[in-house]
């Protein structure tokens, strides 16, 4: 069950505002095919509010994994472009979504390891807040969206580059419409509940900074995820 927090004592009405607009406009995709926010200047004068805010909720937002930012080219939602695209781009067709599934249970409580040995108390608190995020999202695009968000910052928290490019692959090829679709149908009101619960474990034990038990408690999660996924494949057959 998702536990109420504190805010951050940092943020103040207006810090909160912007980040919740900002958040809204990328989320519900309200941006240029590249993906192009409007520069800070912008977004300042559209909300009214300053500049300052404005920084701010996009480092938030940075952290989260909803957007990237390139120096003189701008700041984008997303994630930033990777070389692993062009090759998941080629391998995509070839690579079912069960198969994706065996690639996470080989990478992902690995990271979740590394995650709960390397995490800083910030991490953590950016963690439970994605976590939160997936719990309070109302539609399933937006649960996939925060979900993801939550996947992604664990490997980045990581720190290992060579996994986290393996993570991108496997996470790039499973992005595709099709793919998103067979996974939508094995989200359920259950078993959102159930996956909130086990992101709270993964988190849990990461703030113990118990290696292990964040790999066990990833490990667990993936499997349920790829058994409630089997399951919802072969109704449709």
């Amino acid at each position: 069950m998702i536990q109420d927090r504190p805010k951050d004592t940092q943020e103040t009405p207006e810090a909160d505002r912007v980040l919740q607009a900002i958040r809204q406009i990328v989320s519900e995709g309200r941006l240029p095919s590249d993906g192009r926010l409007p520069t800070e200047r912008h977004l300042a004068a559209e909300l009214g509010a300053g500049r300052a805010s404005v920084r701010r909720a996009l480092d938030r937002l940075e952290a989260e994994g909803l957007i990237w930012r390139r120096q003189g080219k701008g700041t984008f939602a997303g994630q930033p472009p990777d070389p692993t695209e062009e090759l998941a781009a080629q391998i995509a067709s070839d690579v079912d979504p069960l198969s994706a599934m065996e690639a996470r249970l080989c990478i992902e409580p690995a990271l979740a390891d590394l995650c709960a040995r390397r995490a800083t108390g910030e991490d953590v608190v950016r963690l439970r807040k994605l976590a939160e995020r997936t719990h309070d999202a109302d539609d399933s695009d937006s649960a996939e969206l925060w979900d993801g968000a939550l996947h992604r910052a664990i490997a980045r928290i990581a720190g290992n580059r060579l996994m986290l490019t393996a993570f991108t692959l496997i996470d790039e090829v499973r992005m595709g419409e099709d793919w998103q679709e067979k996974r939508h149908r094995a989200r359920t009101p259950q078993t959102r509940a159930f996956y909130d619960a086990q992101h709270q474990k993964i988190i849990d034990a990461i703030d113990a900074r118990d290696g292990a038990a964040a790999a066990r408690a990833m490990r667990e999660h993936l499997e349920t995820l790829f058994d409630n996924l089997r399951k919802s494949m072969e109704r449709r057959t």
